[in-house]
């Protein structure tokens, strides 16, 4: 019965071959060559993520920033494939520009980078950059950015939300602030690491040795240690250094004022009532003392009228 059925069967699938449609072997040859097409997409987008993390390990070799034009911007950035985040500033350093609140950001963005790069957690899953307005300006335009500087994450995957974009004006362009935000946009944690700075404790050095060298010189005379009216003047200074916002500008480092790239505009007085300028500080010092200057001379008239009425 084996035997008998085995030919019979081979008959039947020899006429479901005879009578299989022929269009579908084009759909099939089409479907193939599809995959293969497919395929080799994966492979050229592997190959040129590969070619594209290379280069930017070896700029990162030889410095901490790179710098960007358009043309490497929409390439190393914009365009995908990307498996890296992208931490950009977005200044204007050229001279001509006048931009001092550049210069100290980037200072930052340097130490920040170079803690980065010297670090033991170094990899390629991080890099810093630079965009210079005289250098990209097509990106500024594109972007729809008109102020500087301006720090952005781009992440791997995605366009860049409101988040990465890192809110300077609250916070200040310290190195430290800076930081905190990367960890928080991308789970990397850099600690910073600054550059040994001996000013300060060479101020400290000689204000030490101004107060002992006047002291030892009046030895026989110290009276004006008790003198009531220098030390009403030292508060008074430290006071209006306080209320003014002195030690808001230390902690925050915030820029001195904002100038406009655009028109030339500069402002020293900030729109937000949760932050301010350096200037700013300035003007509100000045006109606490011009008041409490006025208030003081009253106070002094006051008293001698009681004085002479009496």
């Amino acid at each position: 019965m084996g035997a008998r059925g085995s030919p019979s069967r081979r008959r039947q699938a020899g006429r479901r071959l005879r009578y299989l449609p022929t269009g579908s072997f084009p759909f099939l040859l089409l479907l193939l060559l599809l995959c293969i097409q497919l395929g080799g997409g994966q492979k050229k987008k592997e190959n040129l993520l590969a070619e594209k993390v290379e280069q930017l390990m070896e700029w990162s070799s030889r410095r901490s920033i790179f710098r960007m034009n358009g043309d490497k911007f929409r390439k190393f950035i914009k365009a995908p494939p990307r498996n890296y985040s992208m931490i950009v500033m977005f200044t204007a350093l050229q001279p001509q520009r006048q931009c001092s609140v550049c210069r100290q950001a980037n200072e930052e963005y340097q130490i920040l980078a170079n803690s980065w790069r010297y670090s033991s957690a170094f990899c390629n899953k991080l890099f810093f950059s630079m965009v210079d307005y005289d250098e990209g300006t097509d990106v500024f335009q594109q972007l729809n950015m008109n102020s500087a500087p301006t720090f952005m994450h781009f992440p791997p995957k995605g366009r860049p939300k409101r988040a990465d974009t890192f809110d300077l004006q609250r916070i200040g362009f310290a190195a430290e602030q800076l930081a905190k935000w990367i960890a928080d946009r991308t789970d990397v944690h850099i600690r910073v690491f600054r550059p040994p700075n001996y000013s300060g404790t060479i101020a400290l050095a000689l204000l030490v040795s101004l107060v002992g060298g006047l002291l030892y010189l009046r030895r026989n005379n110290l009276e004006f240690i008790y003198n009531k009216t220098g030390w009403a003047m030292v508060s008074l200074c430290i006071v209006f250094a306080m209320t003014s916002g002195q030690m808001w500008n230390h902690i925050r480092g915030p820029p001195y004022a904002h100038k406009n790239p655009h028109n030339g505009q500069v402002s020293y007085i900030h729109g937000s009532s949760q932050a301010q300028f350096v200037a700013e500080s300035h003007i509100i010092l000045v006109l606490s003392i011009l008041k409490n200057t006025d208030g003081l001379k009253r106070t002094k008239a006051a008293c001698y009228q009681i004085d002479f009425f009496s």
